[in-house]
């Protein structure tokens, strides 16, 4: 929802958003720098992820096989050496190592970025983020990425709660969720760093080697 101010109240917008946010914390109110306006957006409540903390903790553990299945896999494809350390080593934005950053592998479209890596499934259209700053976790779960995979895996269809905003929504479910105990933090391999797991988690064989490489 969006509310726009005419020009007699507009100056009354920020002191009237900043007690909109006090009084409704299950909304996300945006309140606009430049233009004369609030925007309003549901959130997901703590009761609708308690009600579904069951589904989001297979969400967790869907994403955390099949990311590592994918990085696996592509690394097997391309005869990679993965740093145990730090997969980034060797699992990056270039094309030194014998892949292009940007490409397609085995049925699904894949790009390096950053610290993650893409990969989207041409068939079905299903998006995960493969990081590659926790070591041979690559189950970690971003808020934006996680609320991707769950709208895209169409194995979820129909999703038992309403997702309005991938970002706040994603950051909200896993609070919630290490709070319940269903999921937890773990350190990155960069300093002060750390990042979200499902807690449960079964042993994934990654095969390795030893590298040197930098």
């Amino acid at each position: 929802m969006k509310v726009k101010f005419g020009r007699w109240i507009k100056s009354k917008r920020e002191s009237i958003g900043k007690k909109w946010k006090s009084d409704h914390p299950n909304f996300q109110i945006g309140i606009h720098t430049v233009l004369p306006e609030i925007n309003i957006v549901k959130l997901i409540t703590s009761e609708e992820i308690h009600n579904n903390q069951d589904f989001f903790e297979k969400c967790a553990k869907d994403y955390r096989n099949l990311a590592t299945k994918l990085i696996t896999a592509f690394a097997k494809e391309y005869d990679i050496t993965i740093n145990p350390e730090l997969p980034m080593d060797t699992l990056r934005h270039t094309n030194k190592f014998g892949y292009e950053p940007v490409g397609e592998f085995n049925g699904w479209k894949y790009a390096f970025h950053g610290i993650h890596c893409a990969f989207t499934n041409k068939e079905t259209g299903q998006q995960i983020e493969v990081p590659l700053n926790y070591g041979l976790e690559f189950g970690q779960l971003d808020p934006y990425f996680f609320v991707q995979f769950i709208k895209t895996t169409q194995e979820y269809e129909p999703i038992p709660v309403k997702l309005f905003c991938d970002y706040a929504d994603g950051k909200r479910i896993l609070e919630e969720m290490v709070e319940l105990g269903k999921f937890e933090y773990i350190n990155s391999n960069w300093p002060d760093e750390k990042g979200v797991v499902v807690k449960e988690r079964s042993k994934v064989d990654v095969p390795i080697r030893k590298t040197n490489a930098t």
